[in-house]
């Protein structure tokens, strides 16, 4: 019988702790204006991005629970009141606070690959506008973008849109979905899949406008 293997979980936390340390490199030579630089997640700054990412480095199950109850069960605040949580007073504390967090295997309830969903997607919602580049690597993209296809829409995911549409990676042997192709890089399928406009000039295909 042909299995798939499994990856062990800490070789899926290894990949997730290497996103991390390398965001934190960029961070560290960032000036005080490119920490006030929209990011690609609308509302957010590059600051509310890194806090975000501190908050939720440190979050628990149980905690991500009763925090989205203080919330009233509205994501949007609860996204909200982890930045609050997550940002320092500076953005050098910030960062210190990422620093510290960085190395930590907890996160919100859910597939452990939604933690590479969160390190990639939110790292470029950061580079992208400031002009950094990272050549993340490709398992790491590909797995986040494997979640991605088979979450629904309620949770951040693509399922539905998929019904549509296939994907097509031109630097992986990624594809999924079903109907008019759409094809372009790995990691800008999987930003435009998690609705980063910005990504879909790189892509092709019939079904383009499906996917926009």
């Amino acid at each position: 019988m042909n299995m798939k293997r499994k990856i062990p979980k800490r070789y899926v936390w290894a990949m997730v702790h290497a996103e991390r340390a390398a965001l934190i490199d960029d961070l560290a030579v960032l000036g005080d204006a490119q920490w006030r630089t929209a990011s690609l997640c609308e509302g957010w700054t590059v600051h509310d991005v890194a806090a975000h990412l501190v908050d939720n480095a440190r979050t628990t199950r149980l905690g991500f629970l009763k925090d989205l109850a203080r919330a009233g069960f509205d994501f949007d605040r609860h996204n909200a009141a982890g930045v609050e949580r997550g940002r320092g007073t500076t953005p050098e504390e910030t960062l210190r606070r990422l620093e510290r967090a960085a190395s930590r295997t907890s996160g919100p309830p859910g597939p452990l690959d939604s933690r590479l969903v969160e390190e990639i997607v939110h790292g470029e919602d950061i580079r992208g506008p400031l002009g950094l580049a990272r050549a993340y690597p490709h398992e790491a993209v590909v797995r986040a973008l494997r979640l991605q296809a088979r979450t629904p829409a309620a949770f951040g995911g693509a399922r539905e849109l998929l019904t549509g549409v296939r994907l097509t990676a031109t630097d992986t042997g990624f594809t999924a979905g079903t109907g008019p192709a759409v094809t372009g890089p790995a990691l800008r399928l999987l930003l435009a899949v998690s609705g980063r406009r910005t990504a879909l000039a790189d892509l092709t295909g019939p079904g383009l406008r499906a996917l926009a």
